[in-house]
């Protein structure tokens, strides 16, 4: 399989400008890394080498990679390690630095010696304090979208795959794991092999180091999670096999081996990360009931829209993203029926109007983006993952649930293991789909849909019969109802964030106070409702929940909670010096992409 790969990967690097990356694959191309690292955590540095496979397509003088904050000792050719030059341009913002490689028309490996940088932007360092075990540190890496280059210099784009093998040594107390084949036990000196086998792009490459343990849930399945939240992590996650069984039923076979997930300590910026083999995911998706493990299935789907058939750059996130979300909503529908994934995609179409709404009129809410000389970063919103999920719904619906998902399981497959941009995607699914059926694209709107800004008004409309149970109680509190005698028996986590989205403002204080009197929504051990409740309490002045609130900003690095709660409290001067206090405090505890988000959002500057 990995030369086949290789070979894939070699064909559909010729035509792909990627403008988040200084290589140059169509001269010399990237197809296999050997990694070996040490793991100091005093000096917070990874230390080695990168060995790189690569093919010298065009017998070109010079290697391009990408770097970033990276110190390269030396660099050589060969198994003999010979000596070569090498040039690290001056650095351009996120962008890095073009690492220039002397190499022959020969050359087929490239050995880089090199150390990290304490404050490299992938890397998040933990003192024991900042873990659920309180006593040793922990290391974990967040390599998307461009942040590889600053532990592993590399191809950085996600239009360049390779296979890799590692092998890292760390402390012996705690166990490394990658995004490859792991083991699930401590090895005795502290040093852990690694390999991959299938080609993935730069930002799957992933590691955590830390005091974890293991619970199997099948031979190809299981839960990896700091000692104290094991038995919490392996109760949450139960239906992770099952989620499989429906994928794969789906739109066909699983191709990565195993299916593990890691639950991280809290300072953890995104709800998941789809390494291969190795889903990260955020604590604060174990809410005690399993209502929040849509999260799962999601970053499972990207094991085939991402991880299987990649974009190919970043202007291209909707086709990760979008088929992602859609594919989701499918795996939660076969699982926990329709009823519920319509309160789903309620919720998400609402945050989808909302986020168009603050965006206004701007080219970011188109789904082929045009990213040039941003941080791809600043494309991570709902119009990758919602506008593109919607698009999908619009086509499935115009051609029929049968042919749709006839389609994507050819397109999986077909593609496999390859990238996608815009462009060859909408050629593709003319071809093979529309075939040129005016009607049909007159109902679907294309050019709506990928080029034009905010949402067509051909979107699906979907009714959620359990939200419309909220939608009355709303309705009762806003007329006057006391909070304690609303009907709120057997309501899940969807219905109380439909809640408290609908009655967030024009309260007064007394009003909130019912609420939280009535449900104790400031002591919730469930984020995605703790992070709804502290919104309606900012917008409505109610300060009794704010000790509450600055826990819950001082313990929580998850950037889809921190932003719209910083934001909202920046809108008042008295609420600014409150988020401002609070951040100065955190701000140390938070990863780097959090870091820059927040840091925008407040206008802070160290």
């Amino acid at each position: 399989m990995q030369a086949s790969q290789t070979q894939q990967s070699e064909e559909i690097t010729t035509t792909i400008n990627d403008v988040h990356s200084f290589s140059r694959p169509d001269e010399a191309a990237v197809t296999h890394l050997s990694l070996k690292l040490k793991v100091d955590f005093a000096r917070k540095t990874l230390s080695g080498s990168a060995t790189l496979t690569i093919i010298n397509k065009t017998g070109s003088a010079h290697l391009h990679l990408d770097a970033k904050d990276l110190l390269i000792e030396k660099v050589t050719l060969g198994t003999n390690e010979e000596k070569t030059s090498f040039d690290l341009s001056e650095s351009q913002g996120v962008m890095g630095s073009d690492l220039k490689i002397a190499i022959r028309p020969s050359t087929s490996i490239v050995n880089i010696h090199y150390s990290t940088l304490p404050a490299a932007a992938a890397l998040q360092w933990l003192e024991p304090a900042q873990t659920a075990g309180g006593r040793h540190p922990f290391l974990f890496t967040q390599s998307q979208a461009i942040l590889a280059r600053t532990w592993i210099p590399l191809q950085d784009s996600p239009n360049i795959r390779f296979t890799y093998d590692a092998v890292i040594e760390c402390p012996k107390e705690l166990i490394a794991l990658m995004s490859a084949e792991n083991g699930t036990s401590k090895s005795p000196d502290g040093k852990y092999s690694f390999r991959m086998p299938q080609a993935i792009p730069s930002y799957l490459m992933a590691l955590s180091v830390g005091d974890l343990a293991f619970h199997k849930y099948t031979d190809n399945c299981g839960v990896f999670a700091e000692p104290s939240m094991i038995e919490k992590s392996a109760a949450e996650f139960t239906d992770m096999p099952a989620m499989i069984t429906a994928a794969e039923s789906l739109y066909g076979p699983y191709r990565w081996g195993r299916y593990d997930l890691l639950v991280l300590p809290p300072s953890f910026p995104f709800g998941g990360m789809e390494n291969p083999r190795l889903t990260f995911a955020t604590p604060t998706i174990i809410a005690g009931d399993r209502s929040l493990v849509s999260l799962v299935a999601h970053e499972l789907a990207h094991s085939w829209s991402g991880n299987l058939v990649t974009n190919a750059t970043w202007n291209d996130f909707w086709l990760n993203e979008g088929f992602t979300v859609y594919f989701e909503t499918r795996i939660m529908e076969k699982l926990y029926g329709r009823d519920y994934a319509d309160m789903l995609t309620v919720l998400s179409h609402e945050e989808l109007k909302q986020t168009i709404r603050e965006m206004g009129d701007s080219d970011d809410t188109k789904l082929y983006l045009d990213l040039k000389g941003r941080d791809p970063d600043d494309g991570v919103t709902d119009i990758a993952y919602q506008k593109g999920r919607f698009f999908l719904t619009t086509i499935e619906q115009a051609v029929g649930r049968e042919a749709w998902d006839r389609f994507v399981n050819t397109y999986f497959n077909e593609f496999a293991f390859k990238s996608m941009d815009t462009k060859r995607f909408l050629e593709y699914l003319d071809k093979t789909l529309i075939r040129g059926n005016k009607e049909l694209e007159s109902k679907i709107r294309i050019n709506d849909w990928v080029y034009g800004k905010g949402l067509p008004d051909n979107c699906p409309v979907v009714r959620s019969i359990e939200l419309e149970k909220a939608a009355l109680a709303v309705k009762e509190f806003k007329s006057g109802r006391e909070a304690s005698s609303l009907d709120t028996k057997g309501w899940t986590t969807h219905h109380w964030l439909y809640f408290l989205r609908q009655v967030n403002d024009s309260l007064s204080p007394g009003k909130v106070a019912s609420l939280d009197a009535a449900f104790n929504f400031s002591v919730s051990g469930n984020s995605e409702i703790l992070c709804d409740w502290f919104q309606v309490c900012i917008k409505n002045g109610y300060t009794n929940a704010y000790p509450a609130l600055e826990r819950f900003l001082m313990e929580v690095g998850r950037r889809k909670f921190l932003k719209p709660l910083y934001a909202e409290l920046a809108k008042t001067g008295e609420g600014r010096k409150f988020a401002l206090d609070i951040y100065r405090k955190a701000r140390k505890g938070y990863h780097a992409v959090t870091v820059h988000t927040i840091d925008d959002t407040l206008k802070y500057r160290e």
